[in-house]
């Protein structure tokens, strides 16, 4: 199906303006924020960034790790969020990849998924002898340890599919929208946020492919990195 094109606000670079006799219910956004969204989704996530790395010296709670790092991201993951729900997917480009390009692609997919299902086989069982010559032959302490391991994995998985969403939600968001601050005309959905443009402006700027995957894939790596991991040996202690 072909790209959906037409009128889509305001050109690229000016200031949008609802029409006379509408209040303006998005006032309160400044106006460098309106008309620079993503340079103020850059600043949002590199001042909480900086406060990680401060976070790292300064040793606050466990707990502030979370915090800062979904801070980062959630301007960037709700823009993104709101604007491809409110998109049908015939607004994305037709693909171009031929069909042979499109089995392979298929091809590699089943390849790494047979490899994840071999390694987990294998870590399963290297997991049961290790637990089983750690505490012996009780059913009751095994069963244990194993409900333990499960629980401490759960933080690694949804970090993983954590990750795997951005990704995901960061590639249709190029196909969709691009890389410009401002989509081209017709590229997003006309009645998004139509009679809120200054909002609309700003979501759309948030809602950028590179943002989304610096700040989401950051969170992803730190859940992952420092969340997770560290559980998981805590419990294996």
């Amino acid at each position: 199906m072909s790209e959906v094109r037409g009128s889509d606000g305001p050109p690229p670079g000016t200031a949008a303006v609802p029409a006379a006799g509408t209040p303006d219910r998005d006032a309160w956004l400044p106006a460098w924020v309106v008309e620079h969204p993503l340079t103020a989704g850059w600043a949002w996530t590199g001042f909480w960034a900086a406060l990680i790395v401060a976070d790292e010296f300064l040793d606050l709670a466990g707990w502030s790790w979370y915090v800062l790092v979904g801070m980062a991201a959630l301007p960037t993951l709700l823009a993104s969020i709101a604007l491809l729900h409110a998109t049908p997917r015939r607004y994305l480009k037709p693909r171009r990849d031929s069909v042979l390009g499109h089995f392979f692609v298929r091809f590699l997919a089943l390849i790494a998924a047979f490899l994840v299902w071999g390694v987990s086989v294998v870590m399963s069982a290297s997991i049961s002898t290790t637990v089983q010559s750690l505490v012996g032959a009780s059913e009751r302490e095994v069963t244990a340890v194993g409900f333990n391991l499960l629980l401490a994995a759960i933080p690694l998985v949804v970090s993983v599919l954590w990750l795997a969403f951005i990704i995901r939600c960061a590639w249709f968001l190029r196909r969709l929208r691009g890389w410009k601050q401002t989509p081209e005309p017709g590229a997003v959905p006309k009645k998004f946020l139509r009679d809120r443009p200054r909002l609309r402006r700003v979501v759309l700027g948030l809602a950028h492919p590179g943002l989304l995957l610096v700040a989401g894939l950051g969170t992803s790596v730190l859940a992952l990195l420092l969340g997770a991991v560290e559980l998981t040996i805590n419990v294996l202690k």
